[in-house]
């Protein structure tokens, strides 16, 4: 059995999470479960003894049916949010590695995706129009126009 690197304790909650920046034609894959009322970028839980590279790769595959390979680390993001939806309640602490992938030059996914048996639905929404939506993380509206050569660390209040 695999654990993810995180635990609560009363109404704290910590996860570290790997993420993936997965663009195609000016269109970034963002996720949607029927239980919450945002997007939010694909990955999830890195197991312990696991690498993140490891962990982003497997996490893509789980809610895409696809394999894509990594171009490079993009942002290690420290997001500090109060929970809603299915972590309500909770004051939340995710430290989180986006890797940005590499461009397959087609959006057509095969992918079947539940999280703790909710369905989720993969979209792909307008990097120009990421204002419109109520989309995890916020940076994205901003950074994805530009995204940096170097590693960027980012720390949120939300």
């Amino acid at each position: 059995m695999d654990f993810d690197c995180g635990f609560s304790k009363g109404n704290k909650w910590f996860r570290y999470r790997a993420a993936a920046i997965i663009i195609e034609n000016d269109l970034v894959l963002l996720a949607k479960n029927e239980l919450d009322d945002y997007y939010y970028s694909i990955g999830g839980g890195v197991h312990i003894g696991e690498k993140a590279e490891d962990a982003v790769v497997r996490e893509v595959f789980e809610e895409t049916g696809i394999h894509y390979d990594i171009d490079r680390l993009a942002f290690i993001h420290e997001n500090f949010f109060t929970g809603n939806g299915s972590l309500e309640g909770y004051d939340c602490h995710e430290i989180s590695l986006y890797f940005l992938m590499k461009s397959r030059g087609t959006q057509k996914l095969n992918g079947n995706s539940y999280t703790q048996g909710v369905k989720e639905h993969m979209n792909w929404l307008p990097i120009a129009e990421l204002n419109s939506y109520k989309a995890y993380p916020t940076f994205y509206r901003e950074k994805l126009f530009n995204l940096p050569n170097t590693v960027e660390h980012i720390i949120t209040y939300e």
